[in-house]
């Protein structure tokens, strides 16, 4: 027991990596550290001669001058680093960066200033290969080499870096220091600017922005978001809802895409798959239980789609009531109240369902999601739906629950 609770924790990572974070450095190596560093090995055959470990550093950690007889390759897996050969400048280092360290060159790496960091080291020519460690970097070198690439940054606020760690903990975005303007703009706006309006947790703010990517199918962002769900709260089982939640709005053709990154992103992280199902219909209840909950949502709007619904139409009505609310509305996992925000916030993102997004403002109102709620959803979204599909869900809002005189 005590060695499987050891083994569960070598696995354990201070931020998110893809690799196991691996013990503190032991003696030999540690005395050659400024700050604190991790090592796990990853290779075990010997006899393949390509030792590899996954090296993390705490920000601001880093090593000696150093150089290796044989030379080393360093690939960047993880959270944002440096690496400076003696006598030119730093590099700054973000995951998927392959550094090339010839024999017998002079060098140095580690962590930011303000984020952990992690690669994969790899040995080069391990049989006749040695290291000759010599000084420390010193703070004032240290500070040298890194202050360059903070300054680009100068501008961005306290507020919007804690909160931009928060959400996406040890990440640091490429574009950082390929569009350091865009960065400052973005994310003053986004993570402290539009995080001081309303009255939305994180939690409910990264849900409804899952519930948009999916919608604009925007891949990448909602990969990103993933991250920030995972380290703020929000469970495998509400992660999933969200996507199947998307289906009889946005489309199977759009959602399968994102199921695939979150099985991947599931597997990566150790949750087991399939998640605990959340289905309460059968084939033979489907379109009472589904009927139920329209009308509980609606009320007697329902019984009116049904009565004016065209002979030649009424199959689209049944499906609403049977597989839309049936097969999907029912479900567990989100309840009701949350089930309707994050139609909301699929449909403003959507664009061009303006009919729809109208019913669903008066279907929120009902469950308790208020017009104050539905403005704080519209503004979570606006950094990433942009201002005319912001403008038109707001004059939506402003129709259908006019504003008091």
């Amino acid at each position: 027991m005590k060695q499987l609770k050891k083994s569960q924790m070598n696995q354990e990572t201070s931020f998110r990596q893809i690799f196991p974070q691996g013990e503190k450095l032991p003696q030999q190596f540690s005395q050659y550290f400024i700050g604190q560093a991790y090592l796990a090995p990853l290779t075990k055959n010997q006899a393949l001669q390509v030792p590899v470990s996954n090296v993390t550093f705490e920000p601001g950690c880093r090593n000696n001058w150093h150089s290796h007889t044989g030379g080393q390759l360093l690939i960047c897996i993880a959270g944002r680093g440096y690496y400076q050969e003696q006598d030119k400048p730093a590099r700054e280092l973000l995951p998927g960066a392959v550094v090339e360290i010839a024999p017998d060159v002079v060098h140095w790496h580690g962590a930011a200033p303000d984020s952990w960091f992690s690669h994969l080291a790899v040995e080069c020519n391990p049989m006749t290969n040695q290291n000759t460690w010599l000084g420390e970097v010193s703070d004032a070198e240290y500070a040298e080499a890194t202050t360059a690439k903070v300054k680009k940054n100068s501008n961005l606020s306290e507020a919007a870096k804690r909160n931009h760690d928060a959400w996406f903990p040890g990440y640091v975005s490429k574009a950082r220091s390929t569009d350091p303007d865009l960065i400052e703009v973005f994310d003053n706006f986004a993570f402290d600017e539009v995080l001081k309006h309303g009255k939305l947790d994180t939690k409910t703010r990264i849900m409804v922005i899952m519930a948009s990517t999916i919608a604009q199918h925007t891949v990448h962002e909602y990969n990103m978001m993933l991250r920030a769900a995972l380290a703020n709260g929000v469970t495998p089982v509400e992660i999933k809802e969200i996507l199947y939640h998307a289906v009889p709005y946005a489309g199977i053709a759009k959602v399968v895409d994102f199921i695939g990154v979150t099985n991947d992103f599931m597997t990566l992280n150790g949750i087991a798959l399939p998640v605990q199902s959340q289905a309460v219909t059968t084939p033979e209840t489907r379109m009472e239980k589904g009927l139920l909950l329209q009308k509980e949502i609606f009320g007697d709007r329902i019984d009116r789609m049904y009565e004016n619904s065209p002979k030649n139409q009424l199959h689209i009505q049944q499906y609403l009531s049977a597989n839309c609310f049936g097969d999907y509305q029912t479900r567990t996992g989100l309840n009701t109240k949350m089930r309707e925000m994050l139609t909301f916030a699929i449909l403003v993102s959507m664009g061009g369902c303006e009919s729809q997004v109208k019913g669903h403002i008066q279907g929120n109102v009902n469950v308790g999601n208020d017009k104050e709620t539905l403005l704080d959803v519209v503004t979570q979204l606006l950094p990433y739906i942009g201002y005319p599909r912001t403008l038109n869900v707001i004059a939506c809002l402003n129709e259908v629950l006019p504003e008091n005189k």
